[in-house]
């Protein structure tokens, strides 16, 4: 996903949000949904770094393999589990 494609899925979020939530709100979750991505891929590249492959982030990258949840910890402080992870286009 590009910079452009994630601003038109953030316009396109607010705007579905425009009419239920005030305009002081957005920032909320937004900022939160950016947080989010920003984690997931930060995760994502850590793994990378470490010689898993794509197949094996996908497969391993839950609370039960200890050894990622421990590599992980012990390098970004946090373990998102696969099947949070924010989606790419």
């Amino acid at each position: 996903m590009n910079k452009q494609q994630l601003t038109a899925k953030i316009w396109e979020a607010a705007n579905n949000m425009r009419s239920k939530i005030d305009a002081n709100e957005y920032k909320d979750f937004i900022l939160g949904f950016m947080f989010y991505k920003y984690l997931s891929e930060k995760e994502i590249k850590y793994l990378k770094d470490h010689d898993y492959e794509d197949e094996d982030i996908v497969e391993v990258c839950n609370e039960d393999d200890s050894e990622t949840v421990e590599l992980c910890q012990s390098g970004l402080g946090i373990l998102l589990p696969t099947r949070i992870f924010f989606l790419h286009g």
